[in-house]
């Protein structure tokens, strides 16, 4: 614990008197300063000056991703546009892209929490990191790059995509550690593979997985066929990027959530109220130091609750997120998660981790049909009983009756960012 940071060494009453001199701080800055925070405190009924302990938060409104989108693209920004020093945007495929901006002293913190997330994950200075997040608009490249260059590493920009290539760079280069979704770092091993070439024997020690929910089980399927220790990082461009939060590769028992910076609760994504520490729910953060955009109790759709710290002991860990309220998939009245249908397939003989959900009409009823890879040398009878075994434990387990069509080996389309697991072809 010698290398920790000095707030990372904080007593828990010490990081909670910060957490609220920096909560009344951001409440301020936002309401002086970005008009949609200002109406809706007053449409709410409260002020900043409200708020008088870290529970009084609960009194302030909520922030979505839809008021991103009507802010677009500068509104919910709160300084100067001279002081603005970066820019980054979603994909926007699903309506107007979610605009972030940074000052000089929010990247500066953003480089900091990430370094702080990399040596949490197993780096040290002098480290290689092999970067394969995209670059770009997308804040998973940038954050992970300037994170190990603040920590003392060494690091490989490869971005995504040029499976091949990412390959040859992590044999030729020698990187200790790996930063990238965890969808394509099985893509990456299959890679390995086809090369004919043990992933076990490479240079890497460590791999840094976010940007995508992943399951103890792709854990334990990473971590054999790669020889490595697979932690995962948790993070959203509205908050700040990754680096929100980090597993610790001493404990690997979920994400200290780094709360000098970032504020969680969890809510009850229903009716909406403060859920206790240990309680099931959806995911909220308010910012503690963001100067461009200040973010006050942001629904991040993700499902998780609070547990107390372990490794690093005043901050209280969030558990690895397995799914979004958004991603909740209501079948003939069953709720369905697609990490349900990873786990399943997982642990399913002669199937690939490769699967896609695809949602279809027959007659007036919702269809499921779960797509996935068989491996290179699964034969054609195993196919058969391999897909059955899934319709069943499906069946068994949720409740649901779906169809399963095992297909060839590199058929399902390939992720070079977050997985698209769930294609629904329902008309309207």
């Amino acid at each position: 614990m010698t290398d920790l940071d000095p707030t990372e060494r904080l007593h828990t009453e010490e990081l909670r008197a910060l957490q609220l001199e920096r909560l009344q701080w951001t409440l301020r800055h936002a309401y002086a300063n970005v008009p949609l925070y200002r109406k809706k405190f007053d449409d709410a009924g409260v002020h900043p000056e409200d708020c008088r302990s870290l529970a009084d938060l609960a009194r302030f409104p909520f922030t979505t991703k839809q008021d991103l989108r009507e802010a677009y693209p500068f509104g919910m920004f709160a300084v100067p546009q001279e002081k603005v020093r970066r820019i980054h945007a979603s994909s926007g495929t699903t309506g107007k892209p979610t605009v972030v901006g940074y000052t000089e002293n929010d990247l500066g913190h953003w480089a900091d929490v990430m370094a702080r997330s990399i040596r949490a994950a197993g780096g040290r200075p002098g480290h290689k990191v092999h970067v394969a997040y995209g670059y770009g608009l997308f804040t998973g490249g940038l954050g992970a790059h300037y994170g190990a260059e603040r920590l003392g590493c060494t690091v490989i920009p490869a971005s995504g995509g040029m499976t091949a290539r990412q390959v040859q760079l992590i044999n030729d280069f020698r990187p200790e550690i790996i930063m990238v979704t965890p969808s394509y770092m099985l893509t990456l091993l299959d890679e390995f593979e086809r090369q004919g070439i043990d992933a076990r024997g490479s240079s890497l020690r460590v791999g840094i997985f976010g940007a995508e929910p992943w399951t103890e089980r792709m854990r334990a399927e990473i971590e054999e066929r790669a020889g490595i220790d697979a932690v995962d990082i948790y993070g959203l461009s509205e908050v700040m990027g990754p680096g929100v939060a980090q597993e610790c590769v001493e404990t690997k028992d979920g994400l200290h959530v780094w709360e000098d910076h970032f504020y969680p609760e969890v809510i009850d994504p229903v009716d909406e109220h403060v859920l206790g520490e240990g309680e099931h729910g959806e995911l909220l953060f308010t910012s503690l130091t963001k100067e461009a955009l200040p973010i006050i109790r942001y629904r991040t759709r993700d499902l998780t609750r609070l547990l107390p710290g372990t490794a690093r002991p005043a901050f209280r860990r969030m558990e690895k997120v397995t799914g979004r309220s958004d991603d909740m998939i209501i079948l003939r009245g069953v709720n369905l998660f697609p990490t349900q249908i990873e786990e399943i397939v997982l642990r399913t003989d002669g199937l690939s981790p490769h699967f896609q959900l695809v949602l279809s009409k027959q007659g007036h009823l919702d269809h499921l049909t779960v797509r996935v890879e068989a491996t290179a040398d699964t034969p054609a009878e195993r196919r058969e009983s391999a897909a059955q075994e899934i319709v069943t434990r499906v069946k068994d387990g949720i409740g649901v009756t779906v169809d399963v069509a095992v297909v060839d080996p590199d058929t399902l389309e390939r992720s070079m960012g977050k997985m698209r697991r769930v294609i629904d072809e329902r008309a309207g």
